[in-house]
């Protein structure tokens, strides 16, 4: 069973030496190892991917637990190989648009994406009847002004046991804290212009300004402090006759293209089709392509 074992917590000696040393002791083969000092802030984050029996599971997790106390480290072990019979467990981040959101929860519901939508965590509270149409439990985390607390979008992520955190056209920039400790391929966003060439905010006005008449959607893994270029998930574009208001391309973006790219992205994961290894995508052994 591959298992991701993610650490982050203040920057000091002899982090990681508990961790790889339980790990090799235990007969475990390391497939990944990445370390990083973030010096401005002070802090150490780790990711290490590594093939365990399933039987030491929870030994792991125990071993890690206490490691963690000890060193003051946020520690969690994931696998996306299922442990017990169970599907995967989501949560939909998303802001004001409908569209995408709403796209995964139908999918979910009508067993296109083989998972179970555990949350939908947001920052404004303007989707919460739809979380409540499909009978979701709602964490609203924004302030008055939409400011995240990203403290309690980490404890909502564990609060729910949640296995892959989809951004649903969530508008605000996770921290790179927030994206170690859930790092390893748990974090699946929609971005809605094609990458690499419209990474920006407006891609919508960007392609139209550019002559553009081919638009479209891109979802891919998100990786702390790296370009999000190199994660394609999945992209969907349409194409649009000259002259066409940017009003209509938008639109249709929205409400058509932004939601299909996003679905099929996640179905791509959650049926175990791709992977990220490090920071590149690639399909798991076994699978076509």
């Amino acid at each position: 069973m591959e298992v991701v074992i993610t650490a982050l917590g203040p920057d000091h000696v002899g982090l990681a030496d508990p961790i790889i040393h339980y790990v090799t002791g235990a007969g475990a083969r390391i497939a990944e190892i990445q370390m990083y000092d973030h010096d401005e802030e002070q802090l150490f984050a780790m990711l290490c991917r590594a093939e365990f029996d399933a039987a030491a599971l929870p030994h792991l997790r125990e071993a890690m637990r206490q490691i963690g106390e000890h060193k003051r480290l946020a520690i969690r072990v994931w696998s996306s190989e299922p442990e017990i019979s169970r599907r995967p467990r989501l949560a939909i981040c998303a802001t004001y648009i409908e569209h995408t959101p709403r796209a995964v929860l139908e999918a979910v519901s009508q067993g296109v994406i083989d998972a179970d939508v555990a949350v939908m965590i947001s920052n404004r509270q303007k989707c919460g009847p739809l979380a409540a149409e499909y009978g979701v439990p709602f964490v609203m985390i924004g302030d008055s002004n939409g400011v995240a607390d990203d403290a309690a979008m980490v404890a909502a992520l564990d609060e729910y046991r949640v296995d892959y955190v989809i951004l649903a056209r969530y508008m605000r920039v996770l921290p790179p804290s927030t994206c170690w400790q859930f790092a390893g391929g748990r974090i699946i966003n929609l971005h809605h212009g094609l990458l690499p060439g419209f990474p920006g905010f407006r891609p919508y006005h960007e392609a139209h300004a550019s002559r553009m008449l081919t638009f479209g959607a891109t979802c891919h893994f998100i990786i702390p402090e790296l370009d999000a270029g190199n994660q394609i998930i999945n992209q969907r574009t349409f194409a649009v006759a000259p002259g066409t208001p940017l009003a209509d391309i938008i639109r249709r973006g929205e409400s058509e293209n932004e939601p299909a790219c996003l679905v099929e992205g996640v179905r791509r994961v959650v049926d175990r089709e791709v992977c990220l290894h490090f920071h590149r995508v690639r399909p798991r052994v076994g699978t076509v392509g």
